[in-house]
């Protein structure tokens, strides 16, 4: 679908969290729209893991990327915010990057400030361009959007490498070139939190990622502070990855209890997957042969 600012600027400025679980596959792009969320977020994360059964640091490309992010917003009709890395490359590469997402019918995109090659956000031995090369990158991202509703969320690192002081400096800047959003990547605690969410008039992303350097709140706690896009991008990822690796541990020890309210019946992954449509469309074939 195609999510226009109408939409978009809408969901961040309802009178609840805007809140955005992370989709790694079109199953769980589905879960996320069955289950009555508004919009959802696709990082490098989870798809490079669940897709490609690798880390997010820079192994897959952009054409490796585009058709796992196509596969899943394809899938539901809410729409994404999709994670741009750092445009693989220079300006070039980040305005084929933005047609890339933006003809898909992407929401919304994150570009950010580190170093190829990346590393996870609250990782250490991150590494920062300087502030002049994102902010080209961000010029062209903003001038290359055929719907200037395309919303652009400038992701900057540089709290772990410089302090936040240099991170809320730069944010500034990738303003300036043409950002319509801020997301300041791992605050440490509390203070840092209600620092950034208070620091720009702009539409601000936190990211709740648990086991990281950030404090993990609420969304409503983080609604109420000032910040618009609320994310749990890794959430569900972990959360999978480890209630498959403890149910294949029982099944391959022979222990494994089938208690049917641990497990989706066929009836329910069915009616997920879209069964019945796909067996009217049959049906409605049947009843128009002429033979």
């Amino acid at each position: 679908m195609t999510a226009g600012k109408s939409l978009w600027w809408d969901l961040m400025n309802m009178d609840r969290p805007f809140v955005l679980p992370g989709a790694y596959d079109a199953l769980s792009a589905k879960l996320i729209e069955q289950a009555g969320f508004d919009g959802f977020v696709i990082g490098g994360f989870p798809l490079v893991g669940a897709r490609y059964g690798l880390p997010d640091i820079g192994l897959v490309g952009l054409g490796e990327m585009a058709e796992g992010m196509r596969d899943i917003v394809s899938a539901v009709d809410i729409p994404a915010l999709i994670d741009g890395d750092h445009g693989y490359g220079d300006v070039k590469n980040v305005v084929r990057t933005m047609q890339t997402y933006e003809s898909m019918g992407a929401g919304a995109i994150l570009l950010e400030d580190q170093v190829a090659p990346k590393r996870c956000g609250h990782t250490e031995g991150k590494q920062v361009v300087e502030p002049r090369i994102m902010e080209e990158k961000l010029r062209a991202a903003a001038d290359s959007r055929q719907n200037k509703d395309f919303f652009l969320i400038a992701r900057t690192d540089s709290r772990a490498v410089h302090g936040l002081d240099d991170a809320l400096r730069r944010a500034e800047r990738y303003l300036k070139a043409g950002a319509d959003g801020i997301f300041i990547e791992a605050p440490q605690n509390l203070e840092e939190l209600e620092r950034v969410a208070n620091a720009f008039d702009v539409p601000q992303m936190c990211n709740m990622l648990i086991g990281g350097k950030t404090p993990i709140l609420s969304n409503r706690e983080l609604h109420q502070m000032g910040f618009k896009m609320i994310v749990h991008g890794t959430t569900l990822i972990k959360r999978v990855a480890r209630s498959l690796e403890l149910l294949l541990a029982d099944m391959h020890s022979d222990r494994m209890e089938c208690d049917t309210d641990q497990f989706a019946t066929l009836e329910q992954f069915m009616d997920l997957v879209g069964l019945k449509n796909w067996q009217q469309i049959e049906e409605s074939a049947a009843a128009h042969d002429p033979g």
